[in-house]
């Protein structure tokens, strides 16, 4: 398969998706659209499905029954309505709604191994599913359902549902609205399922991997805002830079991460007057772990989400389906379908994102305690005693942080088995990914923090040195970007709308190019 984004167009073919084309259409609508090679591929192999379903020979999931049902054989007369009943007994999740991107992904996802030609589906299932993504159409996809094991047979047979013109859909503007009342509007008739293709439709990891994928383009742009924040704390602190010259790092040590945020935080520094400070009249010779080793727990989480990126590539190259058709024309079963590799990443992001936030928290912590923060007023209020200043800003941090340690637990060590014990190891990588997307909201969250303490603690320098210790080239630029909707230091307001607006710049990118633009693009 290939996936090609042009002018907000994704074009599916036989050569691979990038994790780029998957983000496209689950966030930005971009248009999928399926190319002739790959209809015609998908016409082929159909072909021989059909074969195979008037055959006296049994195979499983064209004249039999699924998973614990399998030795049954199905009458020719009985298969339509055996694919619809898969459909809807699969279709049987619980709790809120999951998030449009998620549903867009998954679908997309499963969409594209359709497309490959060997799922052995007839081309209007392929195309019916780009076409409601295409329409806008979001099928409404429960939280709970899926054990990652047999792919995601819930999440995946509530958008199944849809395509019969079943179920439960939004429309374009988010409204929930009768199925076959926004296929008429876009045009789109419901199918009728035939042989196979109930189980081609569910037989995926195609919701874990697209949760993953997203949650490594965030943490992504957090990892490196995350240097951005911790060097401003660096300033805030009168800290040195000189921990995170390159001589220390990739010379002695050579994890490229590590080397990547220290060479990101020294840049970030570069010509600041607060940091030559330090090197005059400063009795302390080493600054705290927080500050010192930032680049040590950020890098090695870099590190981690290369490593997560490397899976999700494999994974968006796999056909995943049982059975699956093999280029011979062989219709195998396989377990393919099961989400350990994908779970395992999933719960390891989940691992790193939790410490980030917690190194995080520590260097704000030590920028409100006036013991600790070399001058500092105590919590940076404007006039400590009658003000409480972001003492309860740090309460926030901490809860966040404490929230993300609880689901840095691994969910991919836990199995219950289902189906009659056919299904008797799962992944629960779902759920893994599931609350990863909450960790790193979490993470954008205490960054925001750090982020407004850390512009806070230079502005009170700049202030209490009558201007003489000002921040570097990059740190002006991020403060000059974050004061036009979030005030500075002064008398106690409300704070939660200014924790939100830095939590939005920090999520939109908005913090990272306001430095970039004084460093140039960094790691």
């Amino acid at each position: 398969m290939t996936a090609a984004v042009r002018s907000h167009e994704v074009t599916l073919s036989f050569s691979g998706v990038t994790p780029e084309d998957v983000i496209a259409v689950a966030r930005h609508d971009a248009k999928v659209v399926i190319s002739a090679e790959a209809l015609a591929g998908v016409e082929r192999v159909r072909k021989h499905i059909e074969e195979l379903a008037h055959s006296d020979t049994p195979a499983y999931g064209i004249s039999t029954g699924f998973g614990a049902l399998a030795n049954r054989h199905i009458p020719t007369d009985m298969r339509t309505q055996l694919q619809k009943s898969l459909i809807r007994s699969h279709a049987a999740g619980m709790g809120p709604a999951v998030e449009r991107e998620v549903v867009r992904a998954l679908m997309f996802l499963r969409a594209k191994t359709l497309a490959s030609g060997r799922t052995g589906v007839r081309p209007v299932v392929v195309q019916t599913m780009v076409d409601v993504l295409n329409a806008g159409i979001t099928p409404v996809v429960r939280e709970f359902g899926s054990l990652g094991c047999s792919g995601d047979l819930a999440p995946l047979s509530h958008c199944a549902l849809v395509l019969m013109g079943e179920g439960e859909a939004a429309g374009p503007d988010g409204v929930i609205r009768p199925v076959p009342e926004l296929f008429a509007e876009a045009g789109i008739t419901p199918i009728e399922l035939a042989e196979k293709e109930g189980l081609a439709l569910v037989n995926g990891t195609d919701g874990m991997l697209g949760m993953l994928l997203m949650a490594i383009a965030d943490l992504r742009l957090l990892l490196t805002t995350a240097d951005i924040t911790a060097a401003l704390s660096v300033e805030g602190l009168l800290g040195t830079d000189q921990v995170f010259v390159p001589e220390l790092h990739m010379e002695l040590r050579p994890h490229p991460g590590q080397a990547a945020s220290a060479n990101n935080m020294l840049r970030v520094l570069a010509d600041s007057p607060i940091v030559a400070s330090h090197r005059v009249g400063d009795s302390r010779v080493q600054d705290a772990y927080s500050l010192r080793c930032a680049p040590q727990v950020a890098g090695a989480a870099r590190d981690t989400v290369d490593h997560a990126l490397m899976v999700a590539t494999r994974e968006l190259a796999a056909s995943i389906d049982n059975p699956v058709v093999l280029p011979d024309g062989r219709v195998s079963s396989n377990g393919n379908f099961h989400g350990a590799p994908v779970a395992y990443v999933l719960d390891f992001l989940a691992i790193v994102s939790a410490d980030v936030a917690s190194i995080a928290e520590r260097r704000t912590d030590r920028m409100l305690d006036p013991a600790r923060s070399h001058g500092l007023p105590a919590f940076l209020a404007g006039d400590p005693g009658v003000d409480s200043g972001l003492m309860i800003a740090q309460y926030t941090q901490a809860g966040l942080v404490s929230d993300s340690k609880r689901l840095a637990v691994p969910a991919s060590v836990d199995s219950i088995p289902s189906s009659a014990m056919q299904e008797d190891h799962v992944s629960m990588g779902w759920h893994a990914a599931r609350k990863l997307r909450r960790s790193v909201e979490n993470l954008r969250r205490v960054l925001a923090i750090e982020l407004v303490t850390a512009t806070r603690a230079i502005d009170m320098r700049t202030s209490m040195s009558d201007g003489v210790l000002v921040p570097g080239p990059a740190g002006a630029a991020v403060i000059e970007v974050l004061r036009k909707t979030v005030q500075g230091p002064g008398s106690d307001r409300f704070l939660s709308p200014e924790l939100e607006e830095a939590d939005r710049l920090v999520g939109s990118g908005a913090i990272r190019a306001a430095a970039e633009k004084a460093t140039g693009p960094l790691n």
